[in-house]
């Protein structure tokens, strides 16, 4: 196990290389390092050392994404086996049916879908397409993202496709600081399943709905595609990479920045601000109860 300086020291490092605000690089290496000096860190173990850098990091920089994470699975220290922690997100998905948790027909019908994870656009799409096309022919959809901790941009840029005609809607810009380019999310032309157009569709959120989920939420209120319900989200828009810093110590990296093309901004530090505000445990209610009036 690398000591204590020398985790902090690595994910330093790949902070410098890769935050996407380059400009705050400074005062955050400052913040950490001064902590360090005057022993902040000593005697640590690996969770309570993971928990107390974040903390000293967001204090600096309030960057929901920019984290060092515990993990009790050991990961690589091989460079060659970089991949920003993807690998193991698309394990992740795959052991939780590409974030579908549960697909079902309420009174009314209306159907609802409850989604824990944004799969990616690749190999989430069969199985985004099945649970589309077991609400087809519903009246109203209610998209429960209130357990959704986060995903794929692009798996969110395909949700938001099913709601739209055609591929013709531009939905956001990510800004990319490794590669200083900037990449266009649009509707998607082919769908696994079938589209959803002309009828209502409510969103559930909480204060625990993060990053993909609120790209999802954010996306289709701006479009006024959606009506958001229950509470705002937490808050965290930048597409981030994952990297080891030991064996059981992950540092996320916010490397890129989403530009939404309606608002010209995005969600990070604000979170999604729901059309109808309720706790997060009355949200479902509220929105059956918009959604059929008359039962």
């Amino acid at each position: 196990m690398p000591t204590t300086e020398e985790i902090i020291e690595s994910a330093l490092d790949r902070i410098g290389a890769g935050y996407v605000f380059p400009e705050k690089v400074a005062a955050i290496e400052a913040a950490i390092r001064g902590r360090l000096t005057v022993g902040a860190y000593e005697g640590l173990d690996g969770p309570a050392l993971c928990a107390a850098v974040t903390a000293h990091l967001q204090e600096v920089c309030p960057d929901k994404h920019l984290r060092l994470l515990w993990t009790d699975e050991p990961q690589s220290l091989d460079p060659v086996d970089e991949d920003g922690g993807q690998a193991a997100f698309l394990a992740l998905l795959r052991a939780e049916n590409q974030g579908i948790r549960r697909v079902e027909r309420l009174e009314g019908n209306i159907g609802l879908i409850e989604i824990t994870r944004i799969a990616s656009a690749i190999e989430g799409a069969s199985a985004i397409g099945a649970a589309m096309q077991l609400v087809a022919h519903s009246s109203a959809l209610v998209l429960d993202l209130r357990g959704c901790f986060g995903g794929a941009p692009e798996g969110a840029a395909l949700w938001c496709s099913y709601f739209f005609p055609d591929d013709q809607v531009h939905l956001n810009d990510i800004y990319d600081r490794t590669s200083d380019t900037t990449r266009q999310y649009w509707t998607t032309a082919q769908l696994s399943g079938p589209r959803y157009l002309d009828r209502p569709v409510h969103i559930l959120t909480s204060g625990v709905t993060f990053s993909g989920g609120e790209d999802v939420s954010y996306t289709l209120q701006a479009q006024g595609r959606a009506v958001v319900v229950g509470e705002t989200t937490r808050g965290g828009a930048h597409p981030t990479a994952r990297y080891a810093v030991a064996e059981h110590v992950l540092v996320t990296v916010p490397a890129a920045r989403t530009i939404n093309t309606v608002t010209g901004g995005n969600w990070e530090g604000t979170g999604v601000v729901p059309d109808v505000e309720v706790p997060a445990e009355q949200a479902l209610e509220a929105a059956l109860k918009a959604l059929r009036p008359g039962l």
